[in-house]
């Protein structure tokens, strides 16, 4: 039943899709594509993902992803419009991070040596930033760029080998942020908040244009940003946060994780002079239970904002962690064995919707006997 549930909603998704699509040669072999991807193969490339489709060589996928003719940021949209009517809430939350796909060889667009969060070192890879959808009713990826450093955009050679445009220039992973909210927000997605790590909440322009678009969010910040106090001085973050009275700090859960619910210990000071518009700001901080280790955001929001809501929205970065792993894993998000420019972002919108279809009938099984969670469901 699970699965007879889960190929009915390919169908519907890939008649949803289907306008973006020339031909239907590449129309029909993307379902075969997405279904492979969820399909449970220890591999997802070309060759296998061509034999689960029956097909006698790799040839028509490969194709798909680099020639076809198909507008793949057309299917992005359709992706996040699709994650919006399945889980869309007013308690959502946009989640900026980005993720690392080790790579050999130098000729895949935007490889380089880099620092790798999936490795947790420096290691020859290509990175992805990305934007996740997370609501009370779940999560999943609705936009993503892939990073070019500047070793790349400043050897145009280079650049067109990939199939990288003249026109892509370098954008730091701050700017890629900006331009998937912006995105977010013109369509018309419903959130409440952004979040997201000291990659993105140590920029400062990131932050006051967040704050110009009337964007709530609470973004991690290293322990020696300094803030402007009530009392407008400037302080670091840690001094102040060191100042609280014992009395200052709240246990909150911010949901279940593999280990049971996790519970971290709370606080929060107001910062900056003026509080306009009903809007405030304020330095959160978050203080483990077990080892007392610290961790602090810098937060714009409405002036009713609770300390609750506040230590909600910070403990939901951890979905868009869950989004990787499950794509990952369960959508050949970085199983692909492709080196040009537009086949990435191919590859990746593909799997961010084969893990949007997988999320929405998670979602709609939710209040039935039936929930165990999803088998591969490659079927035809």
């Amino acid at each position: 039943m699970v699965v007879d549930t889960a190929l009915t909603e390919l169908d519907r998704l890939h008649e949803r899709i289907a306008s973006r699509f020339a031909r239907a040669e590449p129309r029909a072999r993307v379902r075969a594509y997405v279904a492979g991807l969820a399909a449970g193969l220890e591999r997802k490339n070309g060759w296998t993902l061509a034999e689960q489709a029956g097909e006698v060589s790799p040839d028509g996928m490969q194709r798909l992803l680099r020639k076809a003719d198909w507008d793949v940021d057309g299917v992005r949209d359709d992706v996040r419009d699709y994650i919006v009517e399945h889980l869309g809430a007013a308690d959502g939350v946009l989640i900026v991070d980005e993720t690392g796909f080790l790579k050999k060889g130098l000729r895949s667009a935007g490889v380089q040596r880099q620092y790798s969060g999936t490795a947790g070192r420096i290691e020859n890879s290509q990175i992805g930033t990305f934007l996740a959808y997370a609501s009370s009713r779940g999560h999943a990826l609705i936009d993503r760029e892939l990073y070019l450093p500047k070793s790349w955009t400043e050897d145009r050679d280079r650049c067109r080998a990939a199939g990288i445009p003249d026109d892509v220039d370098f954008a730091t992973k701050t700017v890629q942020a900006r331009a998937m909210i912006a995105r977010a927000v013109a369509a018309d997605v419903p959130f409440a908040w952004v979040t997201a790590d000291e990659v993105y909440g140590q920029d400062t322009d990131l932050r006051l244009w967040l704050e110009a678009q009337d964007v709530a969010h609470v973004l991690s910040c290293k322990s020696t940003q300094t803030v402007i106090t009530a009392e407008a001085t400037w302080r670091r973050v840690a001094e102040l946060v060191d100042e609280l009275p014992a009395r200052s700090w709240r246990s909150y859960s911010t949901g279940s994780g593999a280990h049971g619910e996790r519970i971290s210990e709370w606080a929060r000071i107001p910062i900056r002079v003026a509080w306009r518009g009903g809007r405030g700001h304020w330095l959160l901080a978050r203080r483990s239970i077990a080892s007392g280790e610290l961790a602090y955001y810098i937060c714009f929001g409405p002036r009713t904002t609770s300390l609750a809501d506040l230590a909600r929205v910070a403990g939901s970065r951890w979905r868009i962690e869950e989004c990787f792993q499950q794509a990952k894993n369960e959508a050949g998000l970085d199983h692909y064995q492709v080196r040009d420019y537009r086949a990435w972002y191919a590859h990746i919108t593909l799997s961010m919707l084969t893990l949007a279809w997988l999320s929405a009938t998670r979602s709609s099984l939710v209040s039935t006997p039936e929930k165990g969670g999803l088998e591969p469901v490659g079927g035809a």
